[in-house]
């Protein structure tokens, strides 16, 4: 105990920059429970967490991930050790913290949660490395944020369960080699390239998350219903499904705002017509298309006859950043072919301009 608080104190002082601050304070950092039999955290009125799946059993979709998982698990808890190193990488919400989550409960254990952009220097992560427990997990989300320095502690901690820190300076510098208690690191991450191979190659276990289908959004948002009390039949959630990006996250947003507009409008009464009207009364379409994202096609065909266009020139005429397009509203163009990017510009597809009601203008393949 008293090393772990001279490491702290250490790089506390070594990478503090302001000299005359306190030090932090030496409780651990928030810890979630979720062995069988805790007491759940008070969480707040936030929807995300209360239709979160709390088991594995209870999650819909990623089944080959699942397969995989069950199956390190299950080794892991034989042999008696900590599971190994695992990076979830894929776009947002498709469930990469809600594995974080889940897999603790499955080893019943607790978990420590991170984000890499509040991980500044050293001593933010430290408090996090002296207090995790044998086999416990430590979430890091948007790892690829972390910086280089926190990196370095990452390596030896994630393989020889230590770290080692300077203590002074010059000839009279000494390594203190702190031990750890070996567990379990998550990361997730919307982009994965960005990670260090030296970082990525130690994670034992790496998944990658993909897309869901409609039928796995549908019975999401019937199984979220549930949890929210309201009565929706495989139609309606099917309405929702098409209207989802293929996107859990998404298809619990549209389900809340069904849930508003049938208590405001219908008495809480969800048929397929009334999820219809909610979801046009916010703009999301057939295909899931926002405001935005038809303003865009419709620029493109309209001012651009469909193409090929550059990006700034886009931007220009919509009046909006081309980062806001390039970032938000190209991908799902591009993932539903309504969109294909040239050496000239972007151009809209056939596809496009069928869902636009637009004609096909006559341009040169």
């Amino acid at each position: 105990m008293i090393d772990r608080l001279m490491a702290r104190e250490a790089i506390y002082q070594q990478s503090n920059p302001d000299p005359g601050g306190d030090p932090p304070e030496d409780g651990p950092p928030s810890e979630k429970g979720v062995a069988d039999g805790g007491e759940e955290p008070d969480r707040g009125p936030d929807p995300d967490v209360t239709l979160r799946p709390q088991r594995m059993a209870e999650m819909v979709g990623q089944q080959d991930v699942i397969e995989r998982l069950r199956i390190a698990i299950d080794a892991a808890q034989v042999r008696g050790e900590p599971l190994g190193h695992i990076l979830f990488d894929g776009p947002p919400g498709l469930g990469k913290t809600t594995f974080a989550t889940v897999i603790p409960s499955e080893m019943k254990t607790t978990v420590q949660m991170a984000n890499g952009a509040g991980l500044k220097a050293p001593r933010d992560l430290l408090p996090y490395l002296t207090n995790v427990s044998r086999g416990s997990v430590l979430f890091i989300d948007e790892i690829h944020r972390v910086p280089r320095a926190i990196e370095e502690y990452l390596y030896t901690a994630m393989e020889d369960f230590r770290i080692d820190i300077v203590l002074g300076e010059g000839v009279n510098a000494r390594t203190l080699n702190l031990s750890l208690e070996p567990f379990t690191l998550i990361g997730a991450t919307t982009r994965a390239g960005m990670l260090t191979a030296p970082l990525r190659d130690r994670f034992q276990i790496r998944e990658h998350l993909g897309w869901y289908t409609r039928k796995e959004l549908a019975e999401i948002v019937l199984r979220n219903s549930k949890k929210l009390n309201i009565d929706v039949d495989p139609t309606s959630a099917g309405v929702i499904a098409d209207r989802s990006r293929s996107t859990p996250r998404l298809a619990n947003n549209r389900l809340l705002w069904v849930r508003d507009y049938a208590q405001s409008k219908t008495k809480g009464n969800v048929e397929a017509s009334v999820c219809e009207a909610a979801l046009d009364m916010i703009g999301i379409d057939h295909l899931g298309l926002d405001k935005q994202d038809r303003n865009y096609l419709d620029t493109l065909m309209r001012v651009f006859l469909g193409g090929p266009a550059g990006l700034d020139a886009i931007a220009h005429t919509m009046n909006v950043s081309s980062d806001t397009l390039e970032d938000e509203v190209e991908p799902f163009l591009l993932r539903s072919e309504l969109l294909v990017r040239t050496r000239r510009g972007r151009l809209a597809t056939p596809k496009a301009f069928e869902h636009m009601k637009r004609p096909m203008p006559d341009r040169p393949l």
